[in-house]
């Protein structure tokens, strides 16, 4: 995406390949040394068996500039998180691993839980809300990034990329958010934000009229990512779901907190490639199915806050509009495809096109079914507030496991 263009409403940082290699990670290291990097992994224990994870340590090897790691395990039995300290221990980074279904983490969420503060589901959200509180915590951090553990084309260029706008103290940003492209063994990938995010935009301004938060999500070129970076200050503040909704709902705390003169996006790499999900047309709780109706909630939600009246009535008009939106973007991705020599299935596209519509009021009903519904994770402030001392065992905890387990 080597170009100049700024939407004027959220700076866009290029790659114009005129950077040396390693020329970003030799200032990080530099900076380093005054403002420390922490990087967040979110895993599954599944992941440590993938492709994707042992190039992911192997290229985190190299990087200097991070201070620490925090890696959030989840599904893991004990065997499991021994196996995983095995696994991480060839990083010469600092590192801490969570195990969240180990007994003492278990007992700090039954704490959150006597408190009504513990995540109500199981999930990315959890895991990540789990690894900010333990990185505030430890309170030796000056920037936090995070990215997935199953990025089959990763590199350490990109974490370089992804930390240099929140690093560098002659930047304003505090918040900066990954984007790229999305295709890979000469497909276009990426369904759900093409398909569902993008059009669904653009039928919400058509709709229910012009908003700036609408505005804000569209300057994203990819509002879907898992890669994001920001100063650690901005962290006990930051409310996330717990359900799919997690990168939607992260953007929407950052517009809600920060000017946004303060975010940022940047161009990580060519061409990016992960784990794909299945389009679970038969299983609304599985897949893109869920996903889509997770992140449909997570706009109306903040929408809702905002001021704006939704009605079944709305969400029928919400849906026709989409419908045309996508198909019309389906011919743009097709030949955008063609002309880049990649591949494009019009009828699988149509497909998702149809269940990501019918999602669109069938997230639009649970929303007007549940009026009551709070699905933020409450924030890290108001857990100091309502008990000063779970942080602190938090810390404790994970340092007991890797000294009874080490």
């Amino acid at each position: 995406m080597a170009d100049f263009h700024q939407n004027g409403h959220v700076a866009t940082l290029h790659n114009l390949r005129s950077t040396k290699p390693g020329t970003l990670e030799r200032e990080l290291e530099v900076l380093s040394a005054h403002r420390k990097i922490t990087l967040i992994l979110p895993s599954l224990y599944s992941e440590l068996e993938g492709p994707a994870l042992a190039n992911i340590v192997e290229e985190l090897a190299g990087a200097r500039f991070i201070d620490h790691i925090v890696i959030g395990l989840d599904r893991a039995s004990e065997e499991e998180y021994r196996k995983a300290r095995k696994f991480f221990s060839v990083l010469p980074q600092p590192h801490s691993i969570l195990w969240n279904d180990g007994p003492r983490l278990r007992a700090i969420d039954d704490r959150l839980k006597a408190a009504g503060l513990s995540p109500e589901e199981p999930g990315k959200g959890r895991n990540v809300w789990f690894c900010i509180g333990y990185t505030l915590a430890r309170r030796d951090s000056d920037v936090v990034a995070l990215h997935d553990c199953d990025i089959v084309t990763y590199s350490r260029e990109m974490l370089a990329r992804l930390v240099y706008p929140v690093a560098n103290p002659s930047f304003s940003h505090l918040f900066c958010k990954g984007f790229y492209a999305r295709h890979a063994d000469g497909k276009m990938n990426g369904r759900v934000s093409r398909l569902l995010v993008s059009p669904l935009l653009l039928a919400l301004q058509k709709t229910i009229g012009h908003r700036d938060y609408l505005t804000y999500l569209a300057a994203f070129r990819y509002p879907l990512a898992g890669e994001f970076a920001m100063r650690t200050a901005i962290l006990p503040d930051i409310r996330i779901p717990s359900d799919w909704g997690l990168e939607i709902g992260v953007l929407s705390e950052v517009w809600r907190n920060l000017s946004t003169r303060l975010v940022c996006q940047v161009e990580l790499s060519d061409a990016y490639d992960h784990k794909h999900q299945p389009l679970s047309e038969e299983n609304p709780q599985d897949g893109l199915s869920r996903m889509s109706i997770d992140i449909c909630k997570a706009l109306y939600r903040k929408l809702a806050t905002d001021g704006t009246i939704f009605s079944q009535e709305t969400f029928r008009t919400i849906k026709a509009t989409y419908y045309r939106e996508a198909l019309d973007m389906i011919e743009a991705y097709h030949n955008d495809a063609r002309m880049n020599g990649l591949h494009l299935d019009r009828h699988s596209e149509e497909r998702a096109v149809e269940l990501f519509a019918s999602n669109i009021v069938e997230a639009g009903q649970t929303f007007l079914d549940n009026p009551m519904e709070t699905p933020f994770i409450p924030n890290w402030s108001r857990v100091q507030a309502a008990d000063q001392d779970l942080m602190r065992d938090l810390h404790d905890a994970v340092k007991a496991d890797e000294a009874e387990f080490g």
